[in-house]
């Protein structure tokens, strides 16, 4: 039996990116637009952060009542996916033009991370599906097409794109948080290298975490090397090395997931429950001797340094 497609009604913050929503029909003056609204709500975003941004700040940047916004934009939600939107912005001609799929996804790899940057807002809006607007699509699209030579299946493209993207997410993720605490404690990003190396210096022992504190005496966190450009390359040489043995005439590798969910009933199990706090308890009983431990450890190096001193 043929399947029937669905008759799907896209959110409205949705309809909206596509232009399939209704245009309003009537503003309080015709200076008033939807590109407008929308541009100031990302002025707000990248100068104060996601959390400055409310229909009444929109409002009052453009000179407009709050109430003359919701005929363009009806929720706060949609403006947010507008915004997004707009930031994220067309993947550039040179993910296109670059030579070979490799060279295809770091370019796009660059062009998320540098959105990201440039928006650091737009990792604070949560993550609720595959992106469905205008922008968005197009950045999987071409990341898709770079693919598009290669042996791999329409499934194993998506997965690589997927690896990328997410890549890219959590170094902006981190690029971000360097750069706000930079900002907001005026040092430089060196000085900041600087400081977590002494930090981690102090508090790291070899007794408790042998293997980071040989990681934190060969400097790691003085290092100019980039650890999520090497983790890029070394996800780009795993899927090179999988595309030849699927070009040697190799068969596809299945990859059902290994994450089951929990069968229905379980999570709300009673004694489920009562061993899952249990546990909780135990590991917040360990953490606390642990603590006890190292306050013990570092008291007894201070009386030991005083015997040396007196004796």
């Amino acid at each position: 039996m043929e399947e029937q497609p669905l008759d799907l009604e896209p959110p409205r913050g949705v309809a909206l990116a596509w232009g399939m929503a209704a245009d309003p029909q009537r503003g309080p003056k015709r200076e008033m637009s939807l590109e407008r609204i929308v541009d100031a709500a990302v002025q707000i975003a990248d100068a104060d952060g996601l959390g400055a941004v409310s229909m009444a700040a929109v409002a009052a940047r453009l000179g407009y009542t709050t109430m003359s916004l919701y005929r363009y934009v009806s929720a706060k939600e949609d403006l947010i996916q507008l915004m997004q939107e707009e930031a994220t912005g067309l993947p550039p001609e040179s993910v296109r033009e670059a030579d070979g799929w490799r060279a295809g996804l770091v370019t796009a790899y660059r062009a998320s991370v540098q959105v990201y940057l440039e928006h650091p807002w737009i990792l604070d809006i949560p993550i609720t599906g595959s992106p469905v607007t205008p922008n968005s699509a197009a950045f999987m699209d071409v990341m898709l097409d770079a693919l598009a030579d290669t042996p791999l299946t329409e499934d194993e493209r998506l997965a690589a794109v997927l690896q990328v993207t997410g890549q890219a997410r959590w170094y902006g993720t981190i690029l971000a948080a360097y750069s706000r605490q930079a900002r907001e404690r005026g040092m430089s990003p060196e000085e900041i290298s600087a400081y977590e190396d002494q930090l981690f210096a102090s508090l790291i022992t070899a007794e408790e975490y042998p293997a980071l504190r040989r990681a934190v005496d060969a400097g790691v966190f003085r290092s100019e090397a980039d650890p999520f450009r090497f983790g890029l390359d070394r996800t780009l040489d795993g899927i090179a090395a999988y595309i030849a043995e699927r070009e040697s005439g190799a068969a596809p590798v299945p990859s059902a997931t290994w994450l089951e969910p929990a069968p229905a009933g379980v999570a709300d199990d009673k004694r489920y429950r009562e061993a899952r706090k249990a546990v909780r308890e135990a590991e917040k009983a360990l953490r606390a001797a642990r603590r006890l431990e190292r306050q013990a450890l570092t008291e007894a190096r201070q009386r030991a340094a005083r015997a040396r001193r007196d004796a």
